[in-house]
């Protein structure tokens, strides 16, 4: 298997998120029995092609899709996100690398509450070309896992059968679909 950096596949200059048809969403496992997932509303991305490709993004902390507002609340307190301290998660690739068959991987530093830690995504390039109004467009599909305790985000409670309410791995997937940044 040959491994091909990224930018023989992505044009050079910067292409940006189109948010209509973008999303970014964390899951965790909740009572060990099921997955409780959330989108983020407000998020930006930016795609460097060229040379040295690069992928950046930010999502805003308060723009978590929550319906019920006293849960909001807390995930959006210091016992979890502390949304009023950092108002920003953020991410900067250090390395991008497509496979011939599209799988991408990328490695990079992801911010949450101030800490920043290596990390790690998969995924693949959905898609390199023309939408239906025939502008460019070139879909990204990642997906990565963290730690949330590297993050400072250790709450959790004992489930009274043994346990506890939530696990320690929090699932990251991110779908873009980006344009160029002058159109």
């Amino acid at each position: 298997m040959t491994i091909q950096t990224l930018k023989q596949e992505i044009p050079a200059g910067a292409w940006t998120v189109d948010p209509v048809h973008s999303t970014v969403r964390f899951e965790i496992t909740h009572n060990g029995v099921s997955t409780f997932g959330s989108d983020f509303g407000e998020f930006d991305a930016r795609l460097i092609g060229g040379e040295e490709p690069r992928l950046e993004g930010s999502v805003q902390v308060e723009s978590i899709e929550i319906a019920e507002e006293q849960f909001k609340g807390h995930l959006l307190s210091p016992e979890f996100f502390d949304a009023a301290r950092y108002p920003e998660l953020r991410f900067s690739s250090s390395e991008l690398w497509l496979d011939e068959d599209g799988a991408v991987e990328l490695r990079g530093e992801l911010e949450i509450r101030g800490e920043r830690r290596e990390v790690e995504a998969s995924g693949r390039v959905a898609h390199l070309g023309a939408d239906m109004a025939g502008g460019e467009r070139i879909g990204l599909s990642l997906e990565s896992a963290v730690d949330r305790h590297d993050y400072g985000i250790d709450w959790n409670a004992e489930l009274p059968s043994g346990g506890r309410v939530l696990e320690d791995e929090v699932r990251i997937m991110v779908e873009l679909e980006l344009v160029p940044e002058d159109s």
